[in-house]
């Protein structure tokens, strides 16, 4: 049995208590560094104790992002950096040193799969970030988690109209008019989502903590590929991606 030192143990069980009681409240009343808290403080600790990652799912040291089970839905996975890195507007993300969270996050849709005990069609994931004003923490976290049944339907629906540039959907999504475009496997690789918003639509790169981004995944002239949805955020209106996924996983769970 593994014997954490006094101060080890007690960030570990501060930070699962933290997690129990904090993640799930509304976004006035959490600490706005409980993910921060948690990762830096408890998971990075462990791992380089080499005492696992607990209470993250997995802590990638090399790439800088952690692992965390979301305490909301059934299956929802958070991907967040081991460093300081605020939000969406974190100016960080756009420099050639940032890793590609999103590519991190896709490939951690595993983890989500283990947990509905069912595989996922690529369609019916997304990656969410949301905006400054629709976020209820200040440290980046990326949700991984299956696609409202409505969205994906309509998704596979327009698939044809959506090309390799943002341009507006033709249709809304929960209300909310997205930009959209194309995005290869290749691409994906070569470029970060936050680069792509920040060098293909104007205006973005000043205002990126007024923008909410999806990855979601598709399957393009036959090849797999992405959907990218971006939507500019107000703090009335909202900004928040995350609406577009159904943390219950009702399309797999119950086809």
């Amino acid at each position: 049995m593994i014997h954490l030192p006094l101060r080890r143990a007690a960030l570990g069980l501060a930070a699962l208590g933290i997690a129990a009681g904090l993640i799930a409240l509304k976004p006035a009343l959490a600490d706005r560094m409980t993910l921060w808290n948690i990762v830096h403080g408890a998971c990075v600790v462990h791992v380089d104790a080499h005492q696992g990652p607990a209470p993250c799912v997995d802590v990638d040291l090399e790439h800088g992002v952690a692992l965390l089970k979301d305490l909301v839905g059934v299956a929802q996975e958070l991907a967040i950096p081991t460093r300081r890195v605020t939000g969406i507007e974190d100016p960080f993300l756009l420099t050639p040193a940032a890793p590609n969270y999103f590519v991190y996050a896709w490939k951690e849709r595993s983890a989500l799969e283990a947990l509905l005990k069912k595989p996922a069609p690529r369609e019916a994931v997304g990656v969410a970030i949301n905006s400054l004003y629709m976020r209820s923490q200040d440290q980046l976290h990326l949700h991984i988690d299956c696609m409202d049944r409505e969205v994906e339907a309509t998704l596979k629906d327009h698939l044809g109209e959506i090309g390799g540039a943002f341009k507006p959907l033709p249709v809304p999504l929960k209300g909310r008019t997205y930009l959209a475009r194309r995005v290869s496997e290749a691409e994906l690789a070569a470029n970060s989502p936050f680069q792509m918003l920040a060098e293909g639509v104007d205006g973005a790169r000043s205002q990126m903590g007024a923008w909410s981004l999806i990855l979601v995944g598709a399957t393009l002239d036959g090849a797999p590929g992405f959907l990218l949805l971006a939507d500019h955020a107000d703090p009335v209106g909202g900004g928040h991606a995350e609406w577009l996924q159904d943390h219950e996983c009702s399309t797999i769970l119950s086809p």
